[in-house]
């Protein structure tokens, strides 16, 4: 495992009485198995192979897509300087909405879902929040006027985020049928290049899959990113007392070269604020 051993270093001093040729020697030794372990660790595909070449596999090929995915998100972590932002949000008014808005669309087969209020909370939250809905541009910051918002869509082979457009201009209704077909054409690989690309902000919301609380990666060139947890129900404390709510946590990944703490922070708490009193959203 690495250690040095008894036995390593009775190897050592009974190899010769010289010592500073022994000491060379062995150093040199050690350095080339352990760089030949690294590399057949971490280094190419057939180093790979090779270190697991007693054991049963199958050799997946990447597609284009993970090799995309791998390349921006490996990029994003080594030169993004993230820092996270955390909140529980009471989300028993919102789900009670949801249900009154679903009553009334149910005939009409449209059924909202929490993700569209959170797109729809997000999207006003970037309007009073200007320096939260930039784009990092090496030499300069670029500040959007539109609410762009990308939202992450899981695929066979990957993750692709269609970007809704102008969304604080946009219904509900809007956004979930918009929605709908962005992750149609995910599923159908038939997105087009403009479809997936300009946002500044992104959501990313494993809720539905039992996650409940992640941090997400920031996809260059956007500044933030929410990731969003599933609703559970919890004891907590209303007027002085203590009672069941559904609440949702949700952390906010920020690229601490566009956006300080306290900005990011005050742009969380606009959100929270939104979700916590989702009639705001529709009035």
């Amino acid at each position: 495992g690495g250690r040095i051993v008894r036995n390593d270093l009775e190897i050592f001093l009974n190899k010769s009485s010289t010592g500073h040729d022994n000491l060379q020697t062995f150093t040199q030794d050690y350095e080339k198995n352990n760089s030949e372990t690294t590399e057949a660790s971490f280094g190419s595909g057939e180093d790979a192979e090779l270190t697991f070449s007693g054991r049963k596999f199958d050799s997946v090929a990447m597609s284009k897509i993970r090799k995309i995915i791998a390349k921006r998100l490996t990029n994003s972590k080594q030169t993004i300087p993230h820092f996270y932002l955390r909140r529980t949000i009471n989300v028993q008014k919102l789900l009670n909405l949801r249900s009154d808005i679903n009553n009334i669309y149910g005939a009409d087969g449209i059924k909202i879902s929490i993700n569209d209020f959170i797109i729809k909370a997000c999207s006003k939250a970037l309007q009073e929040h200007p320096n939260c809905n930039l784009i990092w541009a090496n030499d300069k910051l670029l500040r959007l006027h539109p609410s762009d918002i990308a939202v992450a869509v899981s695929i066979e082979d990957g993750l692709v985020t269609p970007v809704l457009r102008d969304v604080e201009l946009k219904s509900l209704k809007q956004i979930h049928l918009e929605m709908k077909e962005f992750v149609k054409k995910a599923k159908n690989k038939s997105l087009l290049p403009h479809e997936y690309t300009g946002a500044s902000f992104a959501i990313s919301n494993l809720g539905m899959m039992g996650i409940e609380n992640f941090d997400a990666v920031i996809n260059p060139p956007q500044s933030s990113i929410l990731a969003v947890g599933a609703c559970v129900k919890k004891p907590i404390a209303v007027s002085k007392k203590i009672k069941l709510r559904t609440v949702m946590s949700v952390t906010l990944s920020v690229d601490h070269r566009v956006i300080d703490g306290a900005v990011g922070a005050n742009f969380l708490e606009t959100i929270v604020k939104y979700l916590e009193e989702p009639m705001t959203l529709i009035i």
